[in-house]
């Protein structure tokens, strides 16, 4: 096969420097004895579809996306999976015959992620979302899905955080002030899913949020999910970042593209032994 042959594969993001998913699919690739090439594309907002739809219209096999053009993959594609109609964004686009078809893949990496390798059984558990953006609603009803018995949202702004659980349809599902987090505690699931981190804006939470045998686990990794892994230190409890989350996610794109799914646990220790507190998914 010819280097012009070879499928082209991109994570297109703003900032997209710090992504991990070129080594992720490379290494993905190397495992499936496929040959693939993988690239990072810094695009702004504006210029994002442009830079996609010609992607695309030079042979391009796939693409992951990241932040802040989730909800603009969803607008540019021609049809959408259940996962990424729901959530109002994509993170994954593949070319099919007459356009491209969206890919919501987060939730059910986070699932599987907690299933897996946090050995977190979901059923029946009482599970608190902090934020209502693009990355809360990329997991919200994966997490339900996987039987849940209660779904609290947070956000700072709080039709924000009511408007995510009007779209969750879900009587499990309900929405909170910022300010009754300590009254609504405990939780044996704590998710953090604002930007805070990513902003470098301070985090406010109370100490007795999770449960004895819980988790807090942050959907970002290395520096974005510093402050909330500190506040779980001192808090004393369990605690993860996303970067499991991320490596199954991708493996689930993958899948897609390429009709079979990889073996994640070397892949994911190999990044770990790279960056052990391991900015945002992508």
């Amino acid at each position: 096969m010819s280097a012009t042959d070879v499928p082209r594969y991109v994570v297109f993001g703003q900032p997209v420097g710090h992504s991990r998913s070129p080594a992720i699919h490379r290494a993905f690739a190397a495992q499936c004895g496929l040959a693939l090439r993988y690239d990072r594309c810094e695009v702004a907002p504006a210029a994002f579809a442009e830079v996609a739809r010609d992607f695309f219209a030079r042979g391009g096999a796939g693409a992951n996306v990241t932040l802040p053009h989730k909800a603009a993959a969803l607008a540019l594609a021609d049809v959408a999976d259940p996962a990424a109609r729901r959530a109002g964004v994509a993170n994954v686009l593949t070319p099919v015959a007459g356009g491209l078809h969206a890919h919501n893949t987060d939730g059910a990496g986070l699932v599987r992620d907690l299933h897996e390798r946090q050995r977190l059984t979901l059923e029946g558990r009482r599970a608190l979302l902090l934020g209502a953006g693009g990355a809360a609603r990329g997991v919200a009803w994966n997490l339900l899905d996987a039987g849940l018995a209660e779904l609290l949202v947070v956000n700072r702004t709080e039709r924000a955080a009511a408007e995510l659980v009007a779209r969750l349809e879900d009587p499990r599902a309900a929405a909170a002030p910022w300010s009754a987090l300590a009254e609504a505690a405990p939780f044996d699931l704590v998710i953090h899913a604002t930007a805070a981190g990513v902003l470098g804006q301070p985090l406010a939470l109370p100490s007795g949020l999770v449960a004895a045998g819980g988790l807090a686990y942050d959907l970002s990794y290395g520096s974005a999910a510093a402050p909330f892994l500190a506040w779980a230190a001192r808090a004393g409890v369990a605690a993860c970042d996303g970067l499991g989350m991320l490596v199954e996610q991708a493996a689930e794109a993958f899948a897609i593209w390429h009709g079979v799914r990889p073996a994640t646990d070397p892949v994911y220790a190999m990044l770990r032994a790279s960056m052990p507190v391991a900015a945002s998914l992508a």
